[in-house]
């Protein structure tokens, strides 16, 4: 190299390879020290010159980090940190532009005026600054580097809509947060770096930003120093910082240094602005594209002669003005304002009485605020560690344990992780300076192991709040178009590249319920596309299952195993019923038809089975006439009519007729007309649902719990529901049809005109109390009369079991099918029948409760039960007993009526006097018609 010192100003925008080009400069020489403005940028320095020269002979020395071996030859520091004096050959000031910085520019004037290398000096910046640089340094020669790739402005965006690789700035940290939060649900996230994170912090962060697992970065102005990352746009959230005591507008190159980060090497670049930032003014955008700024006339500067004569002395020469027009007094920093503080402090000026103690105690003032708690806090701390210092020489090693120790903790969140960060920071910087403390590697070692422990943690807790590592990988995975391998375990739980997305219940998929907005989308949009595959094989799987695997429910639902797949939907007719498929559409048309083809298959298999006697019927071509009409009307009814709705149609129907429709099953009962073998069960909850299907409900009536005679009536149900429930309404309880008709004909066999008692096997198969069977008996059309009379002791016997009483459907259904039925009925309902309802005192009479029941429609007027009678023996019909209106009969003392067998439990007919339900009535209506 050249014998004399070369000054060289290498000016240009950002990406013209500055830092690069005094990096190649620094090691053409044998030593070397170059200055840069953040420790985060002197550490990726450090890195790429260890990685070309070992790190035997490269130093890294910041405020918070010391790292210099014995044959150190490159020196790679903070401004701030550069050693003064060492000779070296070749010197370089990165950023130079921060002259003019209110905070920090003094470091770098007093640089630019004295720091010098042997050989050569470069001083590394904006092209504003070559004004000031040839007016202060006059030998300097200039280099003027052009930007490598393009810089365009793109106008405003919404953070929604940012491209991948964007930047986003912001300048509070409450600023970032919020962003990254954004980005978080939106994008899948985004990594954050700030000046204030640590190293390990900051490169942990940038590497998820770097290796693609999030696509954005957001950060505060601390990446426009150099930081050399990919990025392809920049957005600014706001256009104005706090630069320590009031809020600021950005000036123009100050945008550009930022702005600048985006496109690296050859790559174009774009800038803009996003949230509440407003648009740039036209003429600021263009000269931030263009790199035309107006030059910086003014720099900071602080006296670097001072005096140590005494406190006040070494104020006054912090305090002196610069006598060049290019230089303006800098404001007082945090270390003048600190020490003008610990002057006043009278233990502090009484121990800072000789030069040596003044040096201790500026150089005490200089420990940085990383804390930020307050000015006041700050000077209280360094008071305590001068005064350790100016006492004993060291920092006693206890008192630093306690401090380490009280910070070494990685539980909290963020906000607590960063401020132990910021407080282990402080005594990191205390544990680089030589002479402090006692035994200097152990305190570099714990409190660099503290820091690292803490960065990772706060690291980890940044990716957690601001990462969605499923979204990011799932939608980088969409953008490269790759295919998405997806898993569905037995529990339904869907992982797409291993990460949970959500479940698969049936055909339909459920995204994951914690993810929100735009987030939960992006998961659906690439979980149903990973998921096509596993859609096919399942539909595959569902279409060769067998029917046990599939039900429905009591709502038209449509189940496989426990998950809905579709559900019933009202046919042409009620016993023809189509399907609705549940299926996402993602699945595809393939899946959606095989699906609906099996539904519609096990549901037809279901009615034919259930139903069959009814369609045997619908499918007798020799049934023609009314019986063919009738057999219609029952189809209709899903097996199950009233008979008082029909009584025409089935008086029109003669023996024949009726004859055909029995061979089918059907039952004509004095209440019901029914099919027997519909009334178990499994087709009484199949007609509920085809019913309410025909119908057009909304809300499906459940059947009744099967096997009980009688159930409560269902209130505010739909009207005919207990006819399809088998049950016909009946007083306060609903007794099953068949039952019904039992009971009927033991009815038959009583006096209903003149009055009787209720049979205790009439309350045995209803299994009912008395009470009970008299409300039900009303509901039928009797009146019930309560009376009570003595109670006639009877010899004691021994009492029948009764516990386990089951009743067949019908006189009509087999053993075995009656068998399959399980009937609930009380075993006390005989002994209920004849129990008085209080105990009786021990000296009076026990008495009993009865009811006289007679049939209550025939009592309307006085004369209409002699009407009746009169008309009944112009019939040849049999004449009842009239009443006297208490119940009991009138006429002679055991007088009989006249005719034959005389009382029938339904009320009299005026045309018809014979049932002509019964086979043996009807031979006798045909003799009777044949006289």
């Amino acid at each position: 190299m050249s014998g004399s010192s070369r000054i060289v100003a290498v000016l240009g925008p950002t990406n013209t390879g500055k830092t690069h080009y005094a990096i190649e400069r620094m090691l053409g020489y044998r030593t070397g020290v170059i200055g840069l403005p953040l420790r985060l940028l002197a550490r990726e320095v450090y890195d790429k010159i260890v990685a070309i020269r070992g790190p035997s002979v490269v130093a890294l020395v910041t405020g918070e980090e010391r790292i210099v071996p014995p044959r150190a030859q490159y020196w790679v520091c903070t401004v701030e940190a550069m050693p003064e004096g060492m000779g070296a050959d070749f010197v370089a000031i990165d950023e130079i532009q921060l002259c003019a910085d209110p905070e920090r520019g003094h470091v770098f004037t007093d640089r630019l005026l004295r720091a010098r290398g042997t050989n050569e000096t470069l001083f590394l910046g904006s092209d504003t600054m070559r004004g000031s640089i040839a007016a202060l340094v006059p030998e300097a020669q200039f280099v003027r580097r052009e930007r490598m790739s393009q810089l365009v402005y793109a106008g405003s965006k919404k953070i929604s809509r940012m491209p991948s690789r964007s930047a986003i700035v912001g300048f509070s940290v409450d600023n970032v947060y919020a962003i990254a939060e954004l980005l978080r649900r939106q994008k899948g996230g985004a990594a954050v770096v700030m000046g204030a994170l640590s190293p390990r912090t900051r490169n942990a962060q940038v590497d998820l930003y770097q290796n693609g697992e999030v696509d954005y970065l957001v950060a505060t102005d601390a990446i426009g120093m150099g930081l050399n990352l990919d990025v392809n746009h920049v957005a600014f959230s706001s256009l104005s910082k706090f630069d320590g005591r009031r809020m600021r507008p950005l000036a123009p190159n100050e945008l550009a240094q930022i702005a600048g980060r985006a496109g690296r090497g050859m790559s174009d670049g774009t800038f803009g602005v996003t949230g509440e930032a407003p648009p740039l003014d036209e003429g600021v955008a263009q000269a931030i594209m263009d790199s035309r700024f107006t030059p910086m006339k003014k720099l900071n500067w602080r006296n670097a002669t001072l005096r140590f004569g005494s406190i006040d002395a070494l104020i006054d020469s912090l305090e002196v003005s610069p006598n060049d027009e290019y230089l303006i007094k800098a404001r007082p920093a945090d270390d003048l304002n600190v020490l003008k503080s610990l002057s006043q402090v009278t233990e502090v000026a009484a121990r800072a009485s000789d030069g040596q103690s003044i040096r201790l105690l500026w150089d005490v003032c200089r420990i940085p605020d990383f804390r930020g708690i307050s000015h006041a806090e700050h000077a209280s701390l360094l008071e305590v560690i001068y005064g350790h210092l100016h006492e004993r020489g060291s920092i006693p090693d206890d008192f630093m344990a306690r401090q380490i120790r009280r910070i070494d903790r990685t539980d909290g969140d963020i906000d607590a992780l960063s401020k132990r960060l910021a407080y282990i920071r402080t005594w990191t910087y205390v544990a680089q300076r030589n002479g402090w403390v006692r035994d200097e590697s152990r305190w570099r070692d714990e409190t660099r192991t503290v820091e690292d422990r803490l960065s990772d943690a706060l690291h980890d807790r940044l990716t957690q709040r601001f990462v969605d590592r499923r979204t990011s990988v799932l939608l980088r995975r969409l953008k490269q178009k790759e295919a998405l391998l997806a898993e569905v375990n037995d529990k339904g739980e869907v992982t797409v590249e291993g990460e949970f997305v959500g479940r698969l219940e049936g055909f339909r998929f459920t995204p994951d319920k914690s993810a929100q907005g735009t987030e939960a989308k992006a998961l659906k949009t690439a979980s149903l596309q990973a998921l096509a595959p596993q859609f096919h094989l399942r539909a595959d799987r569902f279409y060769n299952a067998p029917d046990t695997e599939i039900d429905f429910t009591d709502q038209g639902g449509l189940m496989w195993g426990e998950y809905a797949v579709g559900k019933l939907v009202a046919g042409a007719e009620p016993l023809k019923p189509t399907v609705e498929v549940f299926v996402d559409e993602a699945a595809g048309p393939e899946v959606e038809q095989k699906v609906q083809r099996r539904l519609q298959h096990f549901i037809d298999r279901k009615v034919a089975a259930l139903f069959e006697p009814l369609l045997n019927l619908s499918r007798d071509e020799e049934l023609s006439g009314l019986a063919k009409g009738f057999a219609f009307r029952m189809v209709e009814a899903l097996g199950v009519l009233p008979r008082a709705g029909v009584a025409q149609e089935v008086k029109d129907l003669d023996q024949d007729a009726r004859g055909a429709l029995r061979k089918h099953g059907i039952r004509f009962g004095q209440f019901t007309i029914f099919m027997p073998l519909l009334l178990k069960p499994a087709p009484t909850r199949l007609r509920l649902v085809l019913w309410a299907l025909a119908n057009g409900l909304q809300d499906f009536p459940e059947a009744p719990p099967p096997g009980l005679v009688t159930v409560p009536v269902a209130k505010d149900a739909p009207e005919g529901y207990d006819t399809m429930c088998g049950y016909r309404d009946a007083g306060e309880r609903s007794i099953r049809i068949d039952m019904l008709e039992r009971l009927a004909d033991m009815l038959r066999a009583e006096d209903s005109c003149g009055g009787f008692e209720a049979k205790p096997d009439m309350l045995s198969i209803t299994g009912m109390t008395l009470e009970q069977f008299a409300d039900l008996m009303q509901g039928l059309g009797y009146k019930a009369e309560r009376g009570e009379r003595e109670k006639v002791k009877a010899a004691p016997a021994e009492a029948p079991e009764t516990n386990a009483v089951e009743q067949p459907l019908a006189e009509e259904t087999s053993a075995s099918e009656a068998a399959t039925e399980e009937v609930v009925t009380p075993a006390e309902a005989v002994a209920e029948a004849t129990e008085s309802t209080e105990a009786p005192a021990a000296d009076e009479p026990e008495v009993e409760v009865f009811y006289i029941f007679t049939w209550g429609r025939q009592r309307q007027t006085n004369r209409a039960p002699r009407r009746e009678q009169r008309q009944g023996q112009a019939k040849g019909k049999p004449r009842g007993k009239p009443q006297d209106g208490r119940g009991k009969p009138q006429g002679k003392k055991g007088g009989k009526p006249q005719g034959a067998k005389s009382f029938s439990s339904r009320p009299p007919k005026k045309e018809k006097a014979i049932d002509p339900d019964n086979p043996f009535a009807a031979a006798l209506m045909g003799l009777k018609d044949g006289n």
